[in-house]
């Protein structure tokens, strides 16, 4: 088979904006590999990277990769190249998350390739945002590009907001109680000192929130951070529900893919997004967060959005570290 891949620095550049994609404590949890003679880039899960205490099952694990993969279809889209992907192409490896196709001179999607600017601009933001409504159409753009993807994004009513988040601070005293689970998180924290490529970085761990509620993961729990400071967060946050129907490696490779759609959207459209997994990390608890009148199935990720300032850039491993190239296979 002759392969149709694009030179290297053009690959090079692909998995470059693919490992902008948000991930678990920013662990990057995804791997490429060029196989030149399919013609193919394949995407790995790196089970040496995965968090196992908070994901046992490896959900967000394949949720990261999720993410990464559709980064890569936005930055071959921008770069003018077709993308056909096959999600877990090989049953005998289940590793194997997907297998794309990239051709030059194809039909690349222009409504991919238009989010390429919110790919290099999206940062998760753990600070306040403004008590200020996202106006209604600004939603449905974002329940649109969740649809676009196979998934479902619900926006709870006020009753179900404080739920949620009534479940977060639940999880987080049961991560107080775990010291497993605590020494897990804490491994991930990082300083910001020059050399580190993952993690997720002290600058974003945000102020420490005055009151409760505020839907946002607190790593200054798992670090001490000297002068941190507190703010008052949003009274109520915007939250909505990434759903799925099924719960398999499949789904969540998919709802990566739309979480990742629902982010650049949203920044594309002005907005500032922070993330939590907090209550699904919890099997007793997860069920309780999926709304009742939306039928979203099985929630795969909490998305908190609104107005207010940009979160700083978390570090991002070397492309060489991430990509692998096959030349004879």
């Amino acid at each position: 088979m002759v392969s149709t891949l694009p030179d290297l620095a053009t690959v090079v550049a692909l998995v470059e904006d693919a490992a902008r994609a948000p991930s678990m404590h920013n662990a990057q949890p995804w791997r490429f590999v060029l196989r030149h003679a399919s013609g193919t880039l394949d995407l790995r899960g790196d089970l040496g990277r995965a968090v196992p205490h908070a994901d046992p099952e490896h959900r967000a694990l394949h949720l990261g990769c999720g993410a990464a993969l559709f980064g890569l279809r936005v930055s071959a889209a921008r770069a003018g190249l077709s993308c056909a992907v096959e999600l877990l192409p090989d049953p005998a490896d289940p590793w194997l998350f997907a297998s794309a196709r990239l051709t030059p001179g194809g039909a690349p999607e222009e409504e991919l390739a238009a989010l390429r600017p919110a790919l290099l601009a999206r940062h998760t933001s753990r600070f306040p945002f403004r008590d200020e409504e996202v106006p209604a159409a600004i939603v449905d753009g974002l329940r649109a590009a969740a649809l676009l993807e196979g998934c479902r994004l619900a926006v709870p009513d006020d009753w179900h907001t404080d739920t949620v988040l009534t479940l977060v601070q639940d999880a987080e005293h049961r991560e107080d109680m775990d010291a497993g689970l605590r020494a897990e998180t804490a491994a991930w924290m990082r300083g910001g000192g020059a050399g580190e490529a993952d993690g997720v970085p002290a600058a974003a761990f945000g102020p420490v929130r005055s009151g409760s509620g505020a839907g946002v993961r607190d790593f200054g729990r798992a670090m001490h951070v000297p002068d941190r400071g507190w703010a008052v967060f949003e009274r109520r946050p915007a939250i909505a529900l990434l759903g799925t129907r099924g719960d398999g490696p499949a789904d969540w490779l998919r709802a990566g893919q739309a979480l990742h759609r629902v982010l650049l959207r949203a920044t594309a459209d002005g907005l500032v997004t922070s993330m939590t997994s907090q209550p699904l990390e919890w099997p007793e608890l997860r069920p309780t967060v999926r709304d009742p009148l939306e039928g979203t199935g099985h929630v795969q990720m909490v998305v908190r959005y609104g107005y207010g300032p940009p979160g700083p850039a978390s570090p991002r491993r070397p492309v060489a570290e991430v990509l692998e190239v096959l030349e004879g296979r």
